[in-house]
């Protein structure tokens, strides 16, 4: 059940298909099993207002090094301002993530957490769960028809799945599949721009179309001002940069969404 990467362009195909030859080269990492169930993704994301998922984020294809941080605490930080959730890169060369960046942050903080990565591979599904992720990210992108079965062994392994597309043909490709989450990336992850119109035109699409899950919309948000449009048409944001590379990530958040 590994994905035909050969179809996937630009930086996105780079990263996926480097990421499989990793996968395949390491094998499953051993992790122990933390105790107990962790928090549901989709529960939190479910509660009135727009919830934030706080991204911990060392760095990035599109803008290089962000933050030399303590994964542990930046997520404490991120739950005082009043995260529902946090999303921790995992993702080794090209986002300087680790798997023990995840098992720090679910130490550290009680609140469901988003495995991000680039799941090619189906032993993924089980390192989440080893490391005590809540969720995983499925990229429509990356999976293509294949988005469902992966779906699939995330829900039978006790995992939400945030579904990711970034265009009305993949996010009708992620209706198909049965996604509940469903996360739209303003960023091509192709050409590495960013559109802060994307998230809410797709949004319109498959509303219309009686999608009735969740809603994120994801990357490009700095301000305060840029979640107004998001309000009442999503159930939450997710924002990593904006937020890891500033020195009081607290601070930056209760900005954000205008508690400060």
């Amino acid at each position: 059940m590994i994905p035909d990467l050969s179809r996937v362009p630009g930086v996105l195909g780079r990263i996926a298909r480097r990421r499989l030859e990793r996968v395949e080269a390491g094998g499953l990492r051993d992790a122990r099993s933390p105790a107990g169930r962790p928090p549901s993704l989709a529960e939190a994301l479910a509660a009135p207002g727009l919830s934030v998922i706080a991204e911990v984020k060392r760095k990035s294809p599109s803008e290089g090094e962000i933050a030399d941080l303590d994964a542990a605490e930046v997520a404490r930080a991120y739950a005082r301002a009043g995260a529902r959730a946090v999303s921790v890169l995992t993702e080794p060369e090209f986002f300087a993530g680790s798997d023990a960046d995840l098992e720090a942050v679910r130490a550290a903080v009680e609140l469901p957490l988003l495995r991000k990565d680039f799941v090619v591979h189906p032993s993924q599904i089980d390192e989440a769960v080893a490391l005590g992720a809540s969720a995983v990210l499925l990229i429509v992108a990356v999976l293509g028809p294949l988005t469902g079965a992966y779906l699939e062994a995330a829900r039978a392994a006790g995992l939400d799945a945030l579904i990711e597309v970034h265009d009305e043909r993949e996010a009708e490709l992620a209706l198909e599949a049965g996604a509940e989450i469903l996360g739209v990336n303003n960023r091509d992850l192709a050409t590495l721009r960013v559109d802060l119109g994307t998230a809410p035109r797709v949004a319109r699409h498959v509303r219309a179309l009686g999608f009735d899950g969740l809603l994120v919309a994801e990357s490009g948000y700095r301000a305060h001002e840029e979640l107004a449009p998001l309000e009442g048409r999503f159930d939450a944001v997710l924002i990593g940069s904006s937020l890891a590379r500033d020195p009081d990530p607290e601070a930056a958040l209760r900005r954000l969404i205008g508690s400060a």
